[in-house]
């Protein structure tokens, strides 16, 4: 079986390797980066930062209350971007060698169909063609840019340019408060840039449970973040050097004079160019239509990642990677994308997976919920960590564990025992009935799925 894939990111790259596991003789063709958009310009890049900025606020705010006195803590912006730059250069490296060593071929150049079994490549060489049994379409996405009057203007950034500014602004304004709009404001109000987030929705991170996202608005607002929601943009201008964001709401009309204006109201896939019209391969608002098999409507072709305009996480496309792979290899692919977990990396962390209360509600279950706060737990306390809750959702009639919600420290590495609960089809009993390490800020998880029943064994009555 020939396989060949369009795109070298966390979608396609992972399909390749999987694809060599069961015999495949696979080619792999990328334009850019391995790593695509996660390693280079999203994921791993932003947690570098974010990294930094939460080391640098740990330094300045909370050493003297642990015992230890510093002075004189500063960012060195040029040694952050050059560290930035040297992990993503160690990790396209690794990626790099784990195709090799899966003996994949990778061909750097720009792919386009030339027919339902063959790809012509255009490389610095010239012209390619590439044959296959099976193509894998995983061309990501880009950055969402509004049609806005004054989007063009300079200044006017998107998150490639952010990681990646000649020094910290002074101020800025991010036009959308989601999660990358979030990070980013973390990111720079701790380097001393005056941040406003304006956001259409009623909330930041509208997409996570409300109660976990409050301790993120309430930390951002004390870093001297400012946020208006239910606020529209409707141009951008300059002024003195400055650029004037101008917005309206109920509360009427107001302009956000900024330094920069970053753009984070999310993205689109990456289909044109590639050949999809010439072969009837159906799309909608850009995105490739897919089955639940990752298939197109040509058979013998597949999308995954952010181009079939899904869920646009890297882990996301890694898992359709292997969805695809299983399928056109005649196995049973038995991935269960109800356990996505999504995770916000600034402090406090946010990490949800399954239904939200809300979505539960809405859909018909009679919900209990179990919230634990953070600022119990004796590990938060001794990292000095407290802001943050756990949340379960569950049905109130089988006891199932139809959602977990948590934010505080390290709340993206325990969203993991909600996933396999989730994916097990957990209940609440079976959580309690487990016995969770002390002291740990993971025991946190028990005493909130104690509280679905009322008997937390550490909250006050």
């Amino acid at each position: 079986m020939k396989i060949a894939i369009l795109g070298g990111g966390p979608g396609g790259y992972v399909a390749a390797i999987r694809a060599a596991q069961l015999g495949a003789e696979v080619t792999l063709v990328e334009k850019e980066h391995l790593g695509g958009t996660c390693l280079n310009k999203g994921c791993i890049p932003t947690k570098v930062l974010l990294h930094t900025a939460d080391e640098l606020e740990r330094i300045k705010k909370d050493c003297r209350e642990i015992g230890i006195n510093v002075s004189g803590a500063e960012l060195d912006w040029k040694q952050l971007q050059k560290r930035k730059d040297k992990i993503v250069r160690i990790e396209v490296g690794g990626v790099e060698n784990l195709l090799k060593n899966n003996k994949v071929e990778k061909i750097s150049g720009e792919g386009k169909f030339a027919g339902r079994n063959s790809i012509e490549v255009k490389t610095t060489g010239g012209l390619r063609t590439v044959d296959f049994d099976c193509a894998i379409i995983a061309t990501g996405s880009r950055p969402v840019i509004i049609p806005l009057p004054g989007v063009d203007l300079p200044g006017v950034i998107t998150s490639d340019e952010a990681l990646s500014l000649p020094q910290v602004p002074k101020s800025m304004v991010i036009i959308g408060g989601g999660v990358i709009g979030a990070e980013f404001a973390a990111v720079y109000s701790a380097f001393g840039c005056k941040v406003t987030i304006v956001e259409m929705l009623p909330n930041i991170v509208a997409n996570m449970d409300r109660d976990i996202v409050q301790p993120l608005r309430d930390k951002l607002k004390k870093n001297g973040v400012e946020i208006y929601t239910d606020t529209r943009v409707e141009s951008i201008t300059g002024s003195d050097g400055n650029l004037l964001v101008n917005t309206a709401s109920a509360q009427g009309s107001r302009s956000f004079a900024a330094e920069k204006v970053l753009l984070s109201i999310g993205r689109k896939p990456v289909t044109e160019g590639i050949g999809l019209e010439e072969l009837g391969i159906k799309t909608v608002r850009g995105a490739v239509v897919v089955n639940k098999l990752m298939q197109t409507n040509v058979d013998n072709i597949y999308a995954i990642g952010d181009c079939n305009g899904g869920v646009m996480l890297a882990h996301v496309a890694s898992a359709e990677g292997i969805v695809a792979v299983e399928s056109i290899m005649n196995k049973k692919p038995n991935i269960d994308f109800k356990t996505i977990p999504y995770c916000v990396y600034t402090r406090p962390e946010l990490a949800g997976v399954g239904m939200t209360e809300e979505q539960a509600r809405t859909s018909g279950h009679q919900v209990k919920t179990g919230v634990f706060p953070m600022y119990i737990n004796g590990k938060a306390m001794i990292e000095g960590d407290t802001s943050g809750v756990v949340k379960y959702v569950t049905d109130a009639a089988t006891g199932e564990i139809l959602g977990l919600h948590l934010s505080g420290p390290r709340a993206t590495e325990l969203i993991v025992e909600g996933a396999l609960a989730i994916r097990l089809e957990a209940t609440v009993d079976e959580i309690t009935s487990t016995i969770h390490a002390h002291p740990t800020v993971g025991e946190s998880l028990l005493e909130a799925a104690h509280a679905v029943q009322s008997n937390a064994l550490h909250i006050p009555k």
